[in-house]
Parts: structure tokens; sequence; C-alpha cells
């Protein structure tokens, strides 16, 4: 049986996976999260009147960005180049808070699951920054991938 974690060699030293004899194909992945938080603080966000200005749209670019440096931050993941990377936040009245969901591309030999995950935390944790002045007690959680798309592996999708 292969070892399923591939990042490690036969004398289980970590190392940086070899790409090199892979394919480049469209790959796509999306992944998810929410931040809860007061029904207060939802309200700062969602009228724009938070101190540090436009929550959702810092948290948009950041989110953006935390994709394009995921390399930077994960020692062992390909730096790629991305072709799209799609944010998508949500406020939800009833949580109450903010979901956000990414969709990252590229055309290349690896997948994007990581920068896809990366953005949502990054994504996350701005609007923690942002508004924490008026609620320390969000939560961040549900972080996950929900679909992945290319490469050997084909189509993946989560269940439930």
């Amino acid at each position: 049986m292969n070892n399923p974690l591939t990042h490690f060699d036969s004398q289980g030293q970590a190392h940086m996976v070899d790409v090199s004899a892979k394919a480049a194909t469209h790959r796509v992945a999306r992944a998810s999260g929410s931040i809860r938080m007061l029904p207060e603080t939802l309200a700062l966000i969602r009228e724009g009147t938070a101190k540090k200005g436009d929550v959702l749209g810092i948290a948009r670019i950041a989110a953006i960005q935390a994709a394009k440096r995921t390399s930077d931050l994960i020692p062992l993941c390909h730096p790629l180049p991305l072709t799209r990377v799609a944010v998508e936040l949500d406020v939800d009245e009833a949580l109450p808070g903010v979901h956000c969901t990414v969709q990252a591309e590229t055309v290349g030999v690896t997948g994007v699951e990581m920068e896809a995950l990366t953005a949502v935390q990054v994504g996350l944790l701005t609007i923690y920054d942002m508004c924490k002045a008026a609620d320390k007690g969000m939560v961040m959680g549900d972080i996950r991938l929900l679909e992945k798309k290319g490469g050997k592996s084909g189509h993946w999708q989560a269940g439930g």
C-alpha cells in the first residue's frame, strides 16, 4: 500500500511532492466557512458603520491576497499561478454572522484546495480583526473543502 501522506518520503522525512510528471489541467476548488457573532456586530457590518470601514470589502480583498500567498504560509505547498479567485461573503441574520465561500482556479499540475481553504480562513480572520473591538467572542468554524475538480483524481464533492 502506498503511503497516503504524500508529503513524507520513504524514510518519513517531510518533503515537497514532485509534481513534474503530472499533466497540467484546469483545476478548481471551492471551500467555505462561517463566523458567528452578536447580532449587534452583524448590524455594524451590514450597515457599514464598523470603525475600521467596509468589513466585507476588506475581507474579500484579504481572502484573494491570502489565496495568492498560500505557498508562503503553508511550507510544502507549491506556488501556483492562480487564474481566478472568487470570494462570496453572505450576511446571515439567523446565524448571526457571515458565510464565506471561495472558489480558486488554476491551469496547472497540482490542485488549488489549499488556496481556497487559506482564503476562507483569512477572510474570516479579517472580519474578526475588523470587528473585535465590538465583539471579542466571535467564533469561526465549519471551514471545509466543498468541491474540487481537475487532475488525476477527477471530481470530488463533499457530502451533506
